[in-house]
Parts: C-alpha cells; sequence; structure tokens
C-alpha cells in the first residue's frame, strides 16, 4: 500500500543500522555517508579522516592549512584570470562591489571624521581670533565651546553606537543602514553651509553640526559590520565556503575603507588649499582661502552619502534576511529582549573583552598623533607652515593602510587569526611607546628623530594589522544574530568612551606623562586579549548559531559542537568548565538527526500548505504527488526503500499542526 506521508534522511546511523521509520529494513549504503561527510565535515575544515582541523597536532595542523589555503589561493587566482581575460576591468568591479560598496559608509566615516583633526591646525592659522594661542589670538570664541568640538562629535558618535544598534537589532539592518547614511548626508549639508553672526556662533553652530554627523557616524560601526558579516555567512541552513574561509576578510576589507576615506581627504584638502591659496601652501592663510577648502572638503563627500542613501534604499533590500530568518525561529516579532538578557549571561567575559579591548585600542589610538606633533617641529625647525604636518599625516594613512590591507590578509589564517593579531598588535604598541617614553629628550633631539619617527609609523602600523581591526570584526561575531548589532554597538560606544579619555586626559598632562601614561593602557589590552577574547577563526558562524539555539531553548550543556572547543574558547570560558562539552561523535550524532527533522518539517510544511487548499476530493492526487516526492528523493540519495508491507500512518511533527495528518489517517481508517 501506498505510503501517504512524506519519508526522512534519517543519515547514517552509528550503530550500523539505520533508524529509518519509514524503511526499518534499510540498512545505509556508503553513498549516503558520503553525502552526509560532505555536508557536516566540509574538506576546508576536516581532513580525509573526518579530523577537525583544530583537533589535530600542531604539524598536522599546520600542513592541512597550507594545504587548503594553497588550493583556495589557486582557485581564487584562477576566477580573477578567468574574470580579467573575459575582460580586463571585471577584477576591479568585483573589488568595488564586493568590498568597497559594503565599506562606503565607513570611507564616508574616515573622510569626514579625520577631517577634524587635519581642519584644526588651518583654522588656527586661518581664524587666529578665535583659534590663535599667540598673544591677543583666540579671544573671539569661547575656549569651552572650542574644546566642546572633539567633545560632542565623540558623544554624538557614542548615542549612535547604541541607538542605532538597537534598531538593527529591531527594525532590520537595512533601516540601520539607510538611517545611517540620511543623518550623515544632513550633517554634511550642515557643516557645509555652517554659520554664525560672530565667530563664537559659528563655532557653536560647527559643534552642533559635528555632533549631529556623529550620530550617523556611529551607527555606521555596528551597521557595517553585522551586514558585511552576515552577507559572507548566507541565509541558507548550511554553512558557505565563503563563511568559514573568508568571512573575516570581508569584514575587514569593508573596514579599511575608513583608512583610504582619511587618505582621499589629506589629499583633497592639500589639493584645494593649493588652487585656492593660488598654488601655494605657505602662510599666511587667508579666511576666503580657508573657507573655500573646508566648505568644498564637506560638499565633496555630501554627493557620495547622497547616493548612498539611494543605494541602500533600493539596492540592499535583503540586508535584513538572516535577522529575519533568526527571529522567525525564535518566534520574536520585536526585540529579542530575552536573548540580550542571555548574552549578558552566558557571554559575559566576551562583552568585557571586545568593549574592554575596545576602549584601550581607542585610548592608543588617538596617542599615536602625541609622535606627530613631536617630530613635525623638530624635522621642519618648528615651520609655521601646515603643509609639512599634512604631508607626514598623509605619508601616516599610507603606512596604515598597509597594515589594513595585511590585517584582511591574514586575519582568516588558521594558524595566525584574530586573537594573536590583536594580543601581538597591543604588545608591539606598547613596546613602541614604553621606549621614547623613559628616553624622550634623547629620541627627540634632533640627531635620533629619526629613530621616533620610524617608531610613529610603525605603532601605526600595528594598530591597524591588530586591535583596530580585530576589534571591528570580533565584537559583531562573538554574539548571536539577535542581539549582533547591539552588542557590536555596545562594544564601539565603549571603546569611543576611550577616545573621550584621551581627549581630556591629554588637556591637562604634558608630553612626557602622556608618553608614560598611554603604554599601559596596550599592556591591559594583552591581558584582556588573552584572558576573555575567543578566537572565532576558522569557526563556521552557523556553527555559534546552532550553539545559541542549545542556549536559548535553556539547554545550552547538550550542545557538543566545534562552538565550544577549546581552540575557540577564551581562556576564561574554558577555566569555566565549557570546553568539556566538545564531544566530536556525539556532535556528529547529533547534527544527522538535527537535518533528519529539518527534512521532515519541511516536507510537514509543504504538505500542510497544500493540503490545507484541497478538498476532500482531491487526497488521492496529494498522495501520489507526495509519493513521488519521497520516491524522487530516495532514487536521488542512491537509497533503495524497503517496505515491510504493513500499512503506514503520517508521522505528526512535534510542535506542528497534524489536522492534515488526521485527515489523512481518518479517510484511510474508512
Amino acid at each position: 500500500m501506498t505510503d501517504y506521508g512524506p519519508a526522512a534522511p534519517h543519515g547514517p546511523d552509528m550503530s550500523g543500522r539505520h533508524p529509518s521509520m519509514v524503511t526499518p529494513n534499510f540498512d545505509m549504503n556508503q553513498d549516503e555517508a558520503k553525502m552526509f561527510d560532505k555536508l557536516l565535515k566540509p574538506d576546508d575544515s576536516y581532513d580525509a579522516n573526518g579530523v577537525y582541523w583544530a583537533d589535530m597536532s600542531w604539524f598536522k595542523r599546520a600542513r592541512f592549512v597550507m594545504h587548503t589555503d594553497a588550493i583556495e589561493a589557486r582557485r581564487e587566482l584562477g576566477n580573477i584570470w578567468a574574470m580579467a581575460k573575459k575582460d580586463p576591468l571585471a577584477p576591479v568591479g568585483f573589488y568595488f562591489r564586493n568590498m568597497v560598496l559594503p565599506g562606503a559608509g565607513l570611507g564616508l566615516e574616515g573622510y569626514v571624521l579625520f577631517s577634524i583633526g587635519n581642519l584644526k591646525p588651518l583654522f588656527q592659522k586661518g581664524f587666529p581670533a578665535c583659534w590663535g594661542t599667540g598673544k591677543g589670538q583666540g579671544t573671539a570664541c569661547s575656549p569651552t565651546w572650542l574644546a566642546a568640538i572633539e567633545y560632542m562629535e565623540i558623544v554624538g558618535i557614542i548615542f549612535g553606537q547604541i541607538t542605532v544598534g538597537i534598531i538593527g537589532d529591531w527594525l532590520g539592518r537595512r533601516w540601520g543602514l539607510i538611517q545611517d547614511a540620511t543623518i550623515m548626508f544632513l550633517g554634511l549639508i550642515m557643516l557645509t553651509a555652517m554659520w554664525g553672526t560672530t565667530y563664537n556662533g559659528w563655532i557653536i553652530c560647527y559643534v552642533w553640526s559635528l555632533f549631529f554627523y556623529g550620530v550617523g557616524v556611529g551607527g555606521e560601526y555596528p551597521m557595517t559590520a553585522t551586514s558585511g558579516m552576515e552577507n559572507a555567512v548566507g541565509s541558507g541552513k548550511i554553512s558557505t565556503k565563503e563563511d568559514r574561509l573568508h568571512r573575516g576578510r570581508k569584514v575587514t576589507s569593508a573596514f579599511l575603507m575608513q583608512g583610504w576615506g582619511q587618505f582621499f581627504n589629506q589629499v583633497l584638502l592639500i589639493l584645494l588649499l593649493l588652487i585656492f591659496h593660488h598654488g601655494s601652501g605657505n602662510p599666511p592663510y587667508s579666511k576666503v582661502a580657508t573657507q573655500w577648502t573646508f566648505r568644498i572638503s564637506f560638499a565633496i563627500p555630501a554627493v557620495g552619502t547622497l547616493w548612498l542613501v539611494y543605494y541602500r534604499t533600493f539596492k540592499m533590500k535583503s540586508a535584513s534576511k538572516q535577522l529575519q530568518l533568526q527571529k522567525k525561529k525564535s518566534n520574536v516579532t520585536g526585540y529579542d529582549t530575552e536573548s540580550l538578557k542571555m548574552t549578558f549571561t552566558h557571554f559575559g567575559g566576551r562583552i568585557i573583552a571586545t568593549a574592554g579591548a575596545w576602549y584601550m585600542n581607542d585610548v592608543f589610538f588617538y596617542g599615536n598623533k602625541l609622535f606627530q606633533s613631536e617630530f613635525i617641529g623638530v624635522v621642519t625647525n618648528h615651520s609655521n607652515s601646515i603643509m609639512p604636518g599634512w604631508l607626514y599625516n598623509l605619508v601616516n594613512v599610507g603606512v596604515s593602510l598597509c597594515g589594513y590591507y595585511l590585517a584582511s590578509f591574514l586575519i582568516d589564517n588558521k594558524l595566525y587569526g584574530r586573537k594573536h593579531m590583536q594580543t601581538l598588535g597591543f604588545l608591539m604598541d606598547f613596546i613602541l611607546f614604553m621606549i621614547p617614553a623613559f628616553n624622550l629628550e634623547y629620541y627627540t633631539s634632533a640627531a635620533h628623530i629619526r629613530e621616533f619617527q620610524t617608531m610613529y609609523f610603525l605603532s601605526s602600523f600595528f594598530n591597524q594589522f591588530g586591535p583596530n581591526s580585530v576589534t571591528f570584526i570580533a565584537a559583531a561575531e562573538c554574539y548571536p544574530t539577535a542581539v549582533r548589532a547591539t552588542a557590536h554597538g555596545f562594544s564601539a560606544a565603549v571603546g569611543k568612551l576611550g577616545a573621550l579619555t584621551a581627549a581630556v586626559l591629554y588637556n591637562y598632562i604634558d608630553t612626557q606623562t602622556k608618553f608614560y601614561v598611554v603604554p599601559w593602557f596596550g599592556l591591559a589590552g594583552v591581558f584582556l586579549s588573552v584572558c576573555f577574547l575567543p578566537d572565532t577563526t576558522g569557526l563556521d558562524l552557523k556553527e555559534q548559531e546552532r550553539r545559541w539555539a542549545f542556549i536559548r531553548a535553556g539547554r545550552g550543556n547538550e550542545y557538543h559542537g566545534v562552538a565550544v572547543h577549546p581552540k575557540h574558547l577564551s581562556w576564561w570560558e574554558r577555566m569555566r568548565g565549557l570546553s568539556k562539552q566538545y564531544d566530536a561523535d556525539l556532535d556528529y550524532k547529533q547534527r544527522v538527526e538535527e537535518m533528519r527533522k529539518e527534512w521532515e518539517l519541511l516536507m510537514q510544511e509543504k504538505f500542510d500548505e497544500k493540503a490545507g487548499q484541497l478538498n476532500q476530493d482531491d487526497w488521492e492526487d496529494l498522495e501520489h504527488e507526495y509519493s513521488h516526492e519521497v520516491h524522487e528523493y530516495f532514487k536521488k540519495t542512491s537509497r533503495s526503500p524497503v517496505l515491510n508491507g504493513q500499512e503506514k500512518r503520517v508521522p505528526p511533527m512535534s510542535g506542528q499542526n497534524t489536522a492534515p495528518n488526521d485527515a489523512i489517517n481518518e479517510k484511510r481508517a474508512a
């Protein structure tokens, strides 16, 4: 007699027999075992014997990783060559679509955010009555409002990071992205047109324009990180090679657009000043040249930001797909407050790592400028021109870009990866600040200023090739999808408190004291990274989501997969005993069973959807259709179902509507 219900692929039975409720006499074959191994043990993470890369000895692991990476590099280079043969500009277009566009918001943010520091020396020379520090100068503007320029900008960023992070998890990534671009566009209009009847009125307008723009800037951090990461992961249930091998590169490549924003800002400021100052970069600088320079420098990115509003509104309609799927799975319609509470309960150590390390990094990031002001004065013999400072800053941004790109190249390497990169970056910055701290006069003398200058550039390099890149990605991928933007925004906001600490602290201590204080933040960053930061390099992000599903259901101790492998947990988590849950064999059995249930559920949903639309006379057609579909499945998977001759009833799905099954079974009984 024909079976009416959807059969399910149960996978290989670990005991040697196949536990099929539909085909009890069936024994699995080798082809089916290979099929499940290919799905559950991909060859970029498991060797031929099914051993996870982190379970291998160090020598075998190194050989496996180098072999896998070599194969992937050849594949990618082959694809690039194939694209180039068809169209020489195709690789450029690919890079633009996959790396530049996802980070366009951060590029524009980097352009404007860092222009504030670049414009300050121009304002000091062009508007001495307001900004000047000489005798009789700087009296037209309130010192409080001048200091508020940096403070209010940072406060706006913190506000945006927290609020937009919550909005991104509540309304979706797409709306957060559109909102950020819109706010930044309006903020740039305000910055371009800012005015005042007095110098002090102009400064007040400048401060509030920066605050408003900062709100949009702050939102870019969680939105770019989460949308870029989830785009790499994809929306299907099966993980992808792009996620496992290139997730970090994809996010870091978007983040490094911030460096390009700084670069283009400095280039344009130099060109604009030369244009409006009659081809000369030397003082004195007129008010007219100063105004044209800074206003045009803000107007140019406004055009790009308006285009970004259009692109995100009409070309990124699926940016929230991953979040929507997660909410549907958890039966959540609004903001998932339950997941937020559980995140602080289960991932408290990770919050200390991502937020704390970001705080330490931002103190260092702003402390890096301490070098520049010291060595430029010696190298240029304390020139009154702003051009040497701008040119040296341009070189420094170029060095930083080298650090960004090397970070994107190695951040997914399983032998190095995120945690080692952040720890080494903090350690090198600590050393590079500590060396001159206790011998500052020696290194700032004319005879040894080159060594000082070298340490400045190296500190910039290791800051990008280290904590500045890793904090951005770690703050997103350490947490579940439901609260990923919130957690990233919170971590970034704590980081900006580090920038605020530096902005306030540096106003009250001299240069020598600054060099005494700053290095210890780097050492604190090393401690936080070693103790509390998990290493998510090579970890399938969907496997982490799978672990979260267990935690969300109150069964966290029943999870035994690679997300609790000692390699992917922090020292703090290992000390709490979480790594003891890892059991590769038991996890494989669980994953096979989960695939069976997912397939049954999918078939049941399809069956219920069609059954609800049919009357009693159409049951025979429905029976035939599903019987055919089941046999097609067996044919594709090389399985030959053996029925024992007994009549089968449709197995009801747990938690599902069983009315269609009951109707079918009643029809059979009749």
